[in-house]
């Protein structure tokens, strides 16, 4: 052994002395770092040339290296020149990797490539007295990690909080070599500022090898950030690129305090009236939404009932209108902010009729009536008599009075802006006058046979109303058939019998005076004497004994067919009788239809006569 030692070291320090002195000779090529994704295959190549062409090495040694994990040794893991090709055994890449070379070079292809793979790699080139010479290439490994999860906090954030508030956080898990992530609002990044934006990082190495960064935003927030979007984006590595994926943006919920509130009617729609139900609705802009106090300005110091951010006012009247606030109750107490609005009740007012429920006026005067309503709208009014429209406006006008003026004077008062107010008033008027028979003629003439029947008729108007007697001449036999009144008339018929010619009085009278109407019937006696045959009349007579014979005929008809059939009278019954036992010949019966008719007679005459007499007794 001591032998070998001493033999082998002059001779390695001469090789090395020899490579030393051509170290020029070879020149060797590699990249500086090489990328693959994890799980890929890697080429890593060596080219390498001799600067002495006419020197070419006949023996070329060449040789792989990797740099150990931790430390700054070198371990070997592949081994070749022109008699032997070998990998060596008992390291991480041993069943992993594959050398193959040429005349340019050599390349190193690594199977399956593992995260611990991200090292140095070396490749070593001696052509003994040719050259010597070494490079190497860095192998890097990439691996994208999985898409970014981001969470919002669910509690709402006060804009009054004095430093930055969390927001969101933002994970990515197992990637290599270490992502990034970047927050966003609303599409702008943020950057790390004191006193606004805090980023807060923490990176995890896995055992796997992989790492997992999880970020945290803290964020100063403001009212506006009530409609931002925040997201956060990770970065990572690959081969020759830098990629980036986003997650999916997430709103926050503000709490900031009311800055400005309003307050409207939300119901009923349009004017408001007497008797309706009011809801006042107020609103701010604040969040959470606080709840309000409602106040009048004629009552700042009495807080009315409401629920909530509503105040209902049922029903109303006209003491409720006026101006209505309302203030929000939230913490941050700004008492100088409200909302407010005027509330007008609209009213209308019962009629007001002058005259008062009635008036009495005479015959031929004038009367003015006036229908006046208290409101708070611009009124319409119209004047009606028996469904009639009469009039219109405030004032009604009634010219020389008649019977016919007489009645129920309406007066309708409506609001054109709100119709559902409305009311009325009445006046009844009467006119006060003597009596006044209805009819042009004063006087009526009739003529009617004697003994007849005739109905006189009298109608009167007036007020007070009138009252109707009879002053009959001519006549005794009459009476009162028809005697009724109303409010506005009287009415009397008298049915008197013609005996004679006949004058009849009608006396219509009242407190006011009285009216007579005449009637003059003229008797005409009746005839009696029978008049002259004429050929007119006696041929009628003629027709009508024509028509009663015949009618007597056929009665007479229809006894003896019902006697016929009850069997009272047996005409012909015998003879059917003898042709329905037996068969006869022909001649026979011609026999005995002859015997059976003489038969028939005989039966018929006893049946008339009345005796039993035989045939030859006829």
């Amino acid at each position: 052994m001591a032998f070998l030692q001493r033999t082998f070291l002059p001779l390695f320090l001469h090789i090395c002395l020899l490579n030393w002195g051509v170290w020029a000779k070879v020149e060797l090529t590699m990249y500086e770092s090489v990328e693959v994704y994890l799980g890929d295959s890697a080429q890593i190549p060596c080219q390498y040339s001799f600067t002495d062409a006419s020197n070419e090495p006949s023996f070329v040694m060449i040789q792989w290296f990797v740099r150990a994990l931790g430390s700054n040794t070198r371990m070997r893991i592949f081994y070749g020149d022109q008699n032997e090709q070998m990998v060596d055994n008992n390291t991480d890449y041993s069943g992993r990797i594959e050398v193959t070379s040429d005349q340019q070079g050599t390349q190193l292809t690594i199977q399956d490539v593992q995260l611990s793979d991200e090292r140095e790699f070396f490749c070593q080139v001696n052509g003994l007295a040719a050259g010597y010479a070494e490079g190497k290439t860095h192998l890097r490994v990439f691996a994208p990690p999985e898409a970014p999860l981001i969470e919002g906090v669910t509690t709402g954030i006060s804009v009054t909080n004095e430093v930055p508030s969390k927001v969101a956080s933002c994970e990515v898990r197992n990637g290599f070599p270490k992502p990034n992530i970047t927050w966003y609002r609303n599409s702008m990044p943020l950057m790390s500022t004191p006193g606004h934006v805090n980023l807060l990082t923490l990176l995890t190495r896995e055992p796997s090898g992989f790492y997992s960064v999880q970020s945290t935003l803290e964020y100063k927030v403001i009212k506006e950030d009530k409609d931002a979007y925040f997201s956060c984006e990770v970065s990572f590595f690959v081969p020759t690129a830098i990629r980036t994926v986003e997650s999916n943006s997430i709103n926050i919920t503000v709490h900031y305090p009311t800055t400005m509130v309003e307050l409207w009617k939300e119901s009923p729609q349009g004017l408001v009236k007497e008797g309706d139900t009011v809801e006042l609705r107020c609103q701010g802009d604040g969040n959470p939404p606080p709840s309000f106090i409602f106040n009048r300005e004629q009552d700042m110091d009495v807080d009315l009932e409401s629920n909530g951010d509503v105040l209902t006012l049922s029903p109303v009247s006209r003491k409720h209108s006026g101006i209505y606030q309302c203030r929000p109750l939230d913490y941050t107490g700004y008492s100088e902010v409200k909302g407010e609005m005027q509330l007008t009740v609209h009213y209308l007012d019962p009629a007001v009729v002058v005259p008062k429920d009635s008036e009495v006026m005479l015959k031929g005067e004038e009367l003015t009536a006036t229908c006046n309503a208290l409101s708070s709208l611009k009124t319409s009014t119209v004047w009606y008599k028996d469904g009639q429209q009469v009039g219109k406006g405030n004032t009604l006008h009634l010219k020389d009075a008649t019977f016919e003026t007489t009645g129920e004077y309406i007066c309708e008062v409506t609001v054109p802006s709100l119709p559902a107010l409305h009311t009325s008033g009445s006046v009844h008027i009467i006119v006060q006058g003597g009596p006044q028979l209805v009819g042009v003629e004063q006087e009526v003439q009739l003529e009617e046979a004697a003994g007849r029947m005739v109905n006189l008729s009298c109608e009167a108007q007036g007020h007070p109303l009138p009252s109707i007697s009879w002053n009959i001449i001519g006549s005794q036999s009459w009476q009162e058939v028809v005697s009724k009144a109303n409010e506005h008339m009287t009415h009397s018929v008298v049915s008197v019998k013609v005996t004679s010619d006949i004058s009849a009085l009608c006396n219509a009278s009242n407190d006011m005076g009285t009216e007579i109407k005449a009637f003059s019937i003229k008797a005409i006696p009746r005839v009696t004497s029978t008049a002259p045959f004429s050929p007119a009349e006696g041929s009628g007579v003629i027709i009508v004994v024509i028509i009663l014979s015949l009618l007597l005929l056929a009665i007479l008809g229809s006894v003896l067919y019902f006697l016929h059939k009850k069997g009272k009278i047996p005409c012909g019954r015998s003879g059917k009788q003898e042709i329905t036992k037996e068969k006869t010949t022909k001649d026979d019966i011609v026999v005995e239809m002859k015997t059976n008719t003489k038969t028939e007679d005989a039966v018929l005459l006893k049946a008339v006569n009345g005796d039993k007499r035989g045939p030859n007794e006829q």
